[in-house]
């Protein structure tokens, strides 16, 4: 509840004795989570053969479930936080500055479900990144397109995801960051093209000074499936010098489908 933690992010109670005694059956299972934060599933997931993560869902939660486990729709969630292996990887993020990587004796230092992980019935190919123009100014805007191709047998939706990424800053930067995203339907066989229109502003950061600074240099585009899932990769230059942001400036790119 409210402002009380829990020490383990375990299933509670006999849930995962049950899990267990229930796979001696032999019988396929689907694990369905309802909660609110993530929970450690690693020693659980050799004993079923599908999770869904439904979250919260509501008074129509058992109708949305019985539509993904029959069928009649394919599930195009995604994670909003990173899955750890166990709570000792806790905080586990995928924004992460390149020092925190860590390893650990018994888990790799990844999470075991990464930032905008999800499943679908489909299966989507990506192709023809596009990036224009390959040299903008601070307060400019680039173009990022990319081809999404529905090459499996169900309708379904897709969840295109952009990050961003400097290779050298005047101060410590997470690796990458999420910076749009577009959830488009494609039928089966159809292939649709999304547009990304991002302002320059919007990767702005705070300096040693604690200016809200644009800094000029090689910045490094990933289309994604998920934040570990990079399926293709570009690149863009800032140009001119250093630019301080002021109050009024964009937070957000937007995206259109064709």
């Amino acid at each position: 509840g409210e402002g009380v933690d829990r020490a383990s992010l375990k299933l509670p109670g006999v849930q995962e004795e049950l899990i267990k005694e229930i796979h001696k059956l032999g019988k396929p299972i689907v694990l369905i989570l309802i909660n609110g934060r993530p929970l450690a599933i690693s020693s659980i997931l050799s004993y079923v053969n599908a999770v869904l993560e439904a979250w919260f869902p509501g008074e129509e939660g058992g109708n949305a479930i019985a539509d993904i486990l029959f069928g009649d729709y394919s599930p195009s969630g995604r994670l909003p936080v990173s899955i750890p292996y166990d709570v000792g990887q806790i905080p586990i993020y995928y924004s992460r500055k390149p020092s925190s990587f860590r390893e650990y004796v018994e888990y790799q230092a990844k999470p075991l479900f990464p930032f905008g992980y999800g499943l679908s019935y489909t299966e989507f190919r990506y192709s023809n990144l596009a990036i224009d123009p390959i040299e903008v100014n601070p307060f400019g805007y680039i173009k990022i397109a990319v081809d999404v191709e529905n090459i499996g047998r169900f309708d379904a939706e897709e969840t295109v995801q952009l990050y961003i990424s400097k290779e050298y800053s005047s101060v410590t930067r997470p690796v990458k960051e999420l910076k749009g995203f577009k959830k488009i339907f494609i039928k089966a066989g159809e292939k649709r093209r999304v547009v990304f229109t991002l302002p320059i502003e919007i990767l702005a950061f705070y300096d040693r000074y604690m200016r809200l600074v644009i800094e000029p240099g090689e910045y490094i585009v990933m289309i994604g499936r998920n934040s570990e899932d990079i399926v293709l990769e570009g690149r863009f230059k800032v140009v001119g010098e250093t630019a301080i942001v002021g109050e009024r400036r964009h937070y957000l790119s937007y995206a259109e489908v064709y």
